[in-house]
């Protein structure tokens, strides 16, 4: 088990590192909007190594049997490497290739909110999210919000691919 979970969990890294920084180099001038959606994309297409090392597991390891519960922890166990491919790269990204990231959201999510938003909500949206921001802002956090989104996708698909592949 500990081999498959490497075997895939390396995948599962490497392939969630190169698609966050082809994402970061496609997405330059999109919007935030169409740059989380193709974040969302490029985790979840980082943890299709979690069926398939489930699947390679149980043809391959174990005589064509998997329980959920192995199944599962197995899954989990990868999308916790694609987690922190996603955590590490996000952190660097933050704090060597865009250390001003936080200040541009700010201000992009600012200018979006005063578009949408009649004068006196906006003032009070505005103070909730600048105080999100100095509280929660910092490059560390972002990289553990990053990590532990991927790694609650991941427990999702490795929900589905267990009840998929287990075998009895």
């Amino acid at each position: 088990m500990k081999k498959t979970v490497l075997k895939y969990g390396l995948y599962s890294l490497l392939t969630a590192s190169v698609l966050f920084l082809l994402a970061f180099l496609i997405g330059k001038g999109m919007s935030y909007s169409v740059q989380e959606a193709i974040g969302y994309f490029t985790m979840v297409a980082s943890l299709v190594f979690v069926f398939f090392g489930i699947r390679h597991y149980r043809d391959h390891i174990n005589d064509g049997k998997v329980s959920f519960g192995r199944a599962l922890w197995l899954g989990f166990l990868i999308s916790l490497f694609a987690g922190l491919g996603f955590g590490v790269v996000d952190y660097i990204y933050t704090t060597v290739i865009n250390p001003d990231f936080a200040q541009e959201y700010l201000a992009a999510m600012t200018s979006k909110m005063e578009a949408t938003l009649p004068a006196e909500e906006f003032e009070t949206q505005k103070a909730v999210l600048e105080q999100q921001m100095e509280d929660y802002g910092g490059s560390g956090f972002m990289a553990f919000i990053m990590f532990i989104t991927v790694a609650m996708i991941g427990l999702v698909i490795s929900i589905i691919s267990a009840l998929i592949l287990q075998r009895k």
